[in-house]
């Protein structure tokens, strides 16, 4: 290899893999997007009738740190507003209640929402959801900061994501860091 040629070589390394380390740390191929210690992981929406006026989006939040976090709220252009709930059975009764300070992330711990758990609840929808294709939403957290997602949507009586062989969710959600586009 000529001088030319191996500077070419070291030159490429000192440019492309700080780049695509960056890029990794956002949004990774297995439908995970971390943002600072936590990983998003898991999300799907279920599609909604054409007249609905709610829908429900679910998320899996692993909090690799050693603090813990608050996913404090979520927006979305789709609906008018979007609340954070969790269900549970008293007796023979399931109850929804919101979640006015938002959803604890203990360190190590992973929550995951699912239709009869924790959940986003979009209510006032502008338009429904229809499966196979994504609702947009930021998740704001305490700590983190906050991370804008399109979240896909599967069909109206999903329960979680496809797994692959690998028990890697799919289809993978895109997301980022508020300002940038991936």
């Amino acid at each position: 290899m000529n001088r030319k040629s191996l500077f070419a070589a070291v030159a490429a390394a000192f440019i492309v893999l700080p780049l695509a380390t960056a890029l990794a740390q956002h949004s990774q191929p297995s439908g995970v997007v971390t943002l600072g210690d936590l990983e998003i992981s898991d999300a799907f929406a279920r599609a909604t009738l054409p007249s609905a006026p709610v829908g429900g989006a679910y998320i899996t939040i692993t909090n690799k740190g050693t603090a813990p976090d608050t996913l404090v709220s979520a927006s979305s252009p789709a609906a008018g507003d979007v609340s954070l709930h969790s269900m549970s059975m008293e007796g023979n009764v399931m109850k929804m209640a919101a979640l006015p300070h938002g959803l604890d992330i203990a360190p190590g711990a992973t929550v995951a929402m699912s239709p009869s758990g924790f959940h986003m609840m979009f209510e006032h929808l502008n338009q429904p959801f229809v499966e196979g294709k994504t609702v947009p939403v930021t998740l704001s957290f305490a700590k983190a900061g906050s991370i804008k997602l399109d979240i896909p949507v599967l069909g109206i009586a999903a329960t979680g994501p496809a797994k692959t062989s690998a028990g890697m969710s799919a289809p993978a959600m895109t997301g980022g860091m508020k300002g940038m586009s991936m």
